[in-house]
């Protein structure tokens, strides 16, 4: 599956001009493969042995291209580090508050609440987003040993 998204991915971007070097296209496919939202810092990390002349800020400038073109998500959760997530399409997200951990999960149609608040409010509604806080099964394991 992953092979195929990176394939999909490749192609909207050289669809919308966006040369794909080496760096690119390593920086994607870390992005596919990982379940984990990783930070820039972390992209940067686990790619400096691969690219030893690529900068963090490569990393964060090719993010930013993958933004615009649509083909991640930016996530930012207060002071942290923003995290950035492949799958574009509507989900949730539980995150660990004892390591920092986010899981996607999906649920059908949170549509009605948009509705109601636009309804109630009068506002134009773009978006919603829902973050669910607890603990993981690792961290959970950890403190009951």
């Amino acid at each position: 599956m992953s092979e195929h998204q990176l394939k999909d991915a490749l192609d909207s971007l050289k669809q919308t001009g966006v040369r794909i070097t080496p760096q690119r296209h390593a920086i994607l496919e870390f992005l596919v493969d990982s379940m984990t939202h990783p930070t820039a810092d972390d992209i940067y990390k686990a790619l400096e042995g691969k690219f030893p002349n690529m900068s963090v800020a490569t990393v964060y400038n090719n993010l930013r291209v993958f933004r615009e073109v649509g083909l991640v998500k930016e996530l930012t959760y207060g002071d942290s580090s923003s995290r950035f997530d492949f799958v574009t399409s509507d989900h949730y997200h539980c995150i660990c508050e004892k390591c920092g951990k986010i899981v996607d999960f999906h649920y059908p149609g949170l549509d009605e609440v948009e509705a109601l608040a636009a309804h109630v409010t009068g506002f134009k509604v773009s978006h919603h987003r829902l973050e669910i806080y607890g603990m993981c099964n690792s961290c959970e394991k950890n403190e009951t040993h």
